[in-house]
């Protein structure tokens, strides 16, 4: 009796499980060639008589909308029995159906062609999948799981690699909604490599036209990154069924992309190995892998949960990406992939853009943040003026890490150990966060009068600390050249293109994009004898007569020159400057590869 009502009791758990799958998909792939997917979506367990299916407006990573909608036709619904059901459109993005019998059956074509971190790519070469831009779903059973089947091209040696669950032959779970829409797919004839961290399998799924070999040298490089990563927090993340997975496709017709998941994540990218990817591909990965703590686990409250139906806003995004973005090279530089003079000297791109933006004027760091639903990825046709009034979160982020870290090297404390603390405190437990999270545990760690300062000044506010003394603490140089000129405009062929930049020599002589440069001074523009070129014969504070064309006239204005603001960033020795034991130890502690 005893074993009669365990097998029961096993029974009846197995029912329960299998019940609480309410969405089935089978994806196939026989028009590849023409980039067609037939795709079958089963829903069921339905309660209301009126049932809704859509398409998702974005996708996660992503801030704006894409309206993946655009790209599916052929849309046919049966119930259960077969029965066709006509359905309505409330909405671009939606339809409603009514009258079935607790099933619905959805048969529809979708057309991909854009292999990144956003949308889908069908192809002779690979099914390349963000769930999002390819399967419609139910919203009334995003809290039940989900099976799909994906009927591979066999002819053409295609494999699965996904960070959804595998039931079995190629049949995936996921738990829910939000895991599945989080789980990007790759289906081709790729190369896998794996290595073992702490009993959990990190997976390199590589889909290239290379060699095994190009591909066992890039995972040296791969595996070195994710060493020193963990050592910043000490522990990988709990990854779902222990694995992780990068998802690479280094091949012609994909779009240049990255795109961080929760166990996995998208490298996309023209660029071969053999190439120039063997060592410019791996700052993506350096990238989005930092992200499988800080955005994926260390996540933001505005972001939970992920919302499908609207754009989603952050204003935590300088931090999230910004603090990411810092991390990518110096983990390249820890991990020896990157000589640390490169990487002194790569700082002063992403420093002078930030430095020198008037979009410092207009928006704090966290009002940067909120323009990601307008600049992610998002399209629109009318002229900005972004020239002037945005910077990037990913680079004002960036420096706004840097100067914490050197600031908290100041004070024999650094970076690290606070996102450290940021994990135990938000991401270990997966406690979303907001900015007063980020800025009670900076006095929890460095004291409230560090992190007032701090938060204040630069977070709240858009200023700057004093870099040249922090850079000097670890024996860097923060230069100017003063006998140079700026000009405030980028021209090619003597074409301004983009807003002239406020304040600049050409805003204030009232230049503007698109106006054609004919004569500077006595100078006439030709093929032989550029702008720039023409730029250089003159000094700070010159006054200089500019003939430009207009809509069509010839119009003149005078240009005062102004002192080029650009920095340069280098190490000590190479700005022949003395280094001293204290400065070369805090610039060990900073650069050096950090012990596990």
């Amino acid at each position: 009796m005893k074993k009669f009502l365990l097998v029961f009791i096993f029974a009846s758990f197995f029912q329960i499980i299998e019940a609480q799958v309410s969405t089935s998909y089978s994806i196939s792939f026989d028009n590849a060639v023409h980039h067609e997917t037939v795709i079958n979506a089963v829903f069921t367990n339905l309660k209301s008589d009126e049932v809704e299916f859509r398409m998702s407006r974005t996708s996660p990573g992503r801030y704006a909308l894409h309206e993946f909608i655009k790209n599916v036709y052929a849309v046919k619904v049966t119930d259960g029995k077969g029965i066709i059901l006509e359905s309505t459109r409330p909405d671009p993005y939606s339809w409603k159906v009514k009258g079935h019998n607790g099933t619905i059956i959805v048969n529809y074509i979708l057309f991909a062609n854009r292999g990144g971190g956003t949308y889908a790519q069908i192809d002779e070469t690979h099914a390349h999948l963000n769930i999002p831009a390819t399967f419609i779903y139910a919203p009334s059973l995003s809290d039940d799981e989900i099976e799909i089947t994906f009927n591979v091209r066999e002819d053409l040696n295609w494999k699965v690699a996904t960070q959804l669950k595998h039931v079995e032959g190629n049949t995936y779970y996921a738990k829910d909604l939000q895991y599945f829409m989080d789980s990007p797919t790759e289906i081709s004839n790729h190369s896998v490599r794996s290595f073992d961290v702490d009993g959990q399998t990190i997976n390199f799924v590589l889909h290239h036209n290379g060699t095994e070999a190009e591909l066992d040298e890039y995972f040296e490089k791969v595996k070195k990154v994710v060493r020193q990563q963990e050592a910043v927090f000490g522990e990988l993340p709990d990854y779902d069924y222990n694995a992780y997975y990068f998802l690479a496709c280094y091949i012609p017709n994909a779009s240049g992309d990255g795109m961080e998941h929760r166990n996995s994540t998208i490298l996309t990218t023209t660029r071969s190995l053999a190439e120039g990817g063997m060592d410019r591909n791996i700052g993506t990965v350096s990238h989005e892998f930092f992200h499988c703590w800080n955005v994926e686990r260390i996540r933001p409250q505005s972001l939970e949960p992920f919302d499908f139906e609207e754009a989603n806003m952050s204003g935590e995004l300088w931090f999230a990406e910004g603090f990411t973005s810092y991390y990518t090279a110096l983990m390249m530089c820890r991990a020896g992939l990157l000589s640390q003079e490169d990487y002194v000297k790569g700082l002063a791109g992403t420093f002078n853009y930030v430095w020198n933006s008037p979009g410092r004027k207009f928006f704090t760091p966290i009002e940067m943040s909120y323009q990601a639903p307008f600049v992610d990825a998002a399209r629109s046709v009318d002229p900005v003026n972004r020239d002037n009034t945005f910077i990037s979160y990913y680079s004002y982020g960036s420096v706004l890490g840097l100067a914490l870290d050197l600031s908290l090297r100041e004070q024999k404390l650094n970076l690290d150990d606070y996102m450290k603390l940021v994990w135990i405190n938000f991401g270990k437990n997966e406690k979303p966060y907001t900015v007063q999270d980020l800025h009670n545990t900076l006095n929890e760690f460095a004291g409230q009068e560090f992190g007032d300062h701090f938060f204040n000044n630069y977070i709240y506010k858009s200023d700057m600390p004093a870099m040249e003394r922090l850079f000097s603490n670890v024996g860097v140089s923060l230069t100017q050249d003063k006998s140079k000129v700026s000009f405030g405009a980028s021209v090619r062929d003597g074409k301004i293109y983009g807003n002239t930049r406020m304040g600049s020599s050409a805003y204030n002589a009232g230049l503007e994009n698109g106006d054609q440069i004919i004569k500077v001074g006595n100078f006439t523009l030709n093929k032989d004898l550029d702008f720039n070129t023409i730029l250089n014969k003159f000094k700070p504070n010159d006054d200089v007569s500019i003939v430009y064309k207009r809509l069509g006239n010839n119009r003149e204005t005078t240009v005062t020159l102004q002192e080029s603001a650009s920095y340069t960033i280098a190490l000590f020795e190479a700005s022949d400057l003395e280094l001293d034991d204290k400065e070369k130890a805090t610039r060990e502690a900073w650069l050096n590869p950090k012990e596990l």
